[in-house]
């Protein structure tokens, strides 16, 4: 069916039913800001930092046999080493196991923890000892933050420039659910499971974001093009009643004629993701579990937040000039 046809049947009325969308949306911010809540009283941070931000050692061991996880948090508890992460990944083909310590400064704790690992689970091969510094942490914090707002800036002034300051705040509204309902997620995960945060979040982050304002763009661009039908007259599709269309039911037809192609593309990079989160290494696993929450949040958010935030702007923006509100008849 063409874009620019009047009679467009609306599938899914996204304006009616507005209120229930940001309610989902509030359920499912409200839980991340509680976590998030915690996870600074408890850590200081809104989020649960790793070594990349408090400085510490990343170790990796190679056993001549397979080796269990839960022998490896005894070993590191007997060398009062607590809350260190302990992962498994595969190196040329071969099992390896990843520690991620606080900084081993003392030499004579790195040997304790050699020895007792070898006598518990036998002979090994270091592969690598990383070390971060405390220093560079809140570096990579601070650059991260920087790239992050500066980021939001742009993103207002062009979509501004490109459309409207209105598109604009609530494109941005709907990236800000996206952030906080990805960082709220990490931080519950903080809190239960002890997941940390690392410089591959914040990337995570800035890419969900750019991902999520495309999708947004592509429904504005849509709603702009078939602004012009505002106050034109079509019929009912039910009643036969002829009506003059309002700013919500334009922005009906645009979300629908758009629906399906941003389900599509949506769903062909979730199923990319969870293949690589599957089958994919064990480095990567935290960083394609954020871009996985992110990318669903992003086009939840992009069909049903960004554009009932539009017409209730403009809904808001009418009622002022006008004294009443042009609600959507669909």
């Amino acid at each position: 069916m063409s874009t620019n046809e009047q009679d467009y049947k609306v599938k899914v009325d996204i304006v009616k039913y507005r209120w229930i969308w940001i309610g989902i949306s509030l359920l499912l911010t409200l839980p991340g800001v509680i976590g998030i809540g915690m996870c600074y009283a408890k850590f200081g941070t809104p989020l649960k930092p790793g070594i990349d931000f408090t400085g510490g050692s990343i170790l990796q061991y190679q056993f001549e046999k397979p080796v269990e996880l839960e022998p490896i948090h005894e070993v590191l508890e007997e060398c009062h080493l607590p809350g260190s992460q302990v992962q498994k990944a595969y190196i040329s083909g071969k099992e390896a196991v990843v520690l991620r310590t606080k900084a081993l400064d003392d030499e004579n704790l790195k040997k304790q923890l050699d020895k007792a690992l070898e006598a518990k689970l036998g002979p090994f091969r270091q592969l690598s000892i990383d070390k971060v510094t405390a220093t560079i942490g809140p570096e990579l914090l601070m650059n991260g933050l920087i790239a992050l707002f500066s980021t939001l800036a742009v993103m207002i002034a062009y979509i501004s420039y490109r459309y409207k300051f209105d598109f604009a705040m609530c494109a941005i509204c709907a990236l800000l659910h996206d952030v906080i309902v990805l960082c709220g997620f990490y931080a519950i995960l903080g809190l239960v499971i002890g997941v940390e945060v690392d410089s591959l979040f914040l990337s995570a982050v800035l890419t969900v974001i750019g991902f999520s304002v495309h999708d947004t763009i592509v429904v504005f661009d849509r709603i702009r093009e078939n602004a012009k039908y505002v106050g034109s007259k079509t019929k009912d599709p039910v009643t036969g009643e002829e009506y003059k269309k309002t700013f919500g039911d334009v922005t009906n037809d645009s979300v629908n004629q758009t629906l399906a192609r941003s389900i599509y593309t949506s769903l062909t990079v979730v199923f990319t993701l969870t293949a690589l989160y599957l089958w994919g290494g064990v480095t990567t696993k935290d960083f394609v579990l954020a871009m996985l929450v992110g990318i669903i949040s992003g086009t939840y958010s992009s069909i049903f937040n960004a554009s009932c935030l539009l017409v209730l702007w403009r809904e808001v923006k009418l009622k002022k000039q006008m004294g009443k509100p042009a609600v959507a008849r669909t």
